[in-house]
């Protein structure tokens, strides 16, 4: 039976994420010292897994999140399609009262199946699905890479993980995640589906609470 071992992280903290603001693919922001941090830690917590290669949007949360490997001699790769969805116009804005009815409003319509609603100026989660799923073809091409570690996005997460377990995107809320959180996925080549083993697993972040 060949399978494939999947390692989906979500990048690590930023100011904006500490702010609550929404950064999207429009905004490129940097890990701050806390994201660093977590970084250093995930890294120490998996340096002993053999990773044949680590992936990573083209946004620099995400590389800097996997700086450790990389750096370690790891090969590296970022495809766009691993890029957080495009919330369009409130990108980097400082939420108020009005931005958070409308990002109530988006998240109640997606929840209620109509996934092909975008964000102002944005992207719709269908179209998020749609160019993650030549990415994804690609790494599956790529049997003989294994495991695998990829670094992406809190939302882009959410709509990866609802269609990979062939579900509707409305159900993508189910899918938690915090900053360098864990997703351990395995694909069967046989079945051609894939299991969560872990789900939303910080426990390597668990001395940095202690430390705070």
């Amino acid at each position: 039976m060949k399978q494939k071992t999947i390692y989906l992280i979500r990048h690590g903290e930023t100011d904006y994420n500490r702010q609550g603001v929404v950064q999207g693919s429009g905004v490129d922001s940097d890990l701050n010292a806390m994201g660093q941090a977590q970084a250093l830690a995930f890294y120490q917590a998996y340096q002993h897994i053999p990773f044949s290669k680590v992936y990573t949007s083209k946004l620099r949360r995400t590389r800097q999140s996997v700086q450790c490997f990389i750096e370690a001699g790891i090969p590296h790769e970022s495809y766009e399609g691993l890029n957080e969805i495009s919330w369009g116009a409130r990108e980097g804005k400082m939420p108020n009262n009005f931005d958070n009815e409308y990002y109530s409003t988006l998240i109640k319509n997606w929840a209620a199946g109509h996934t092909d609603y975008p964000t102002e100026d944005g992207e719709s989660p269908d179209q998020v699905a749609q160019r993650q799923k030549p990415v994804i073809d690609l790494l599956l091409s790529r049997a003989d890479e294994n495991p695998i570690l990829i670094c992406m996005h809190g939302r882009a997460i959410r709509i990866l993980l609802s269609w990979l377990m062939d579900e509707s995107l409305a159900t993508m809320d189910m899918y938690e995640h915090s900053n360098l959180c864990l997703y351990k996925l395995q694909y069967d080549y046989d079945t051609r589906r894939f299991t969560i083993e872990v789900a939303n697993d910080s426990t390597h972040l668990l001395a940095l609470v202690m430390h705070h």
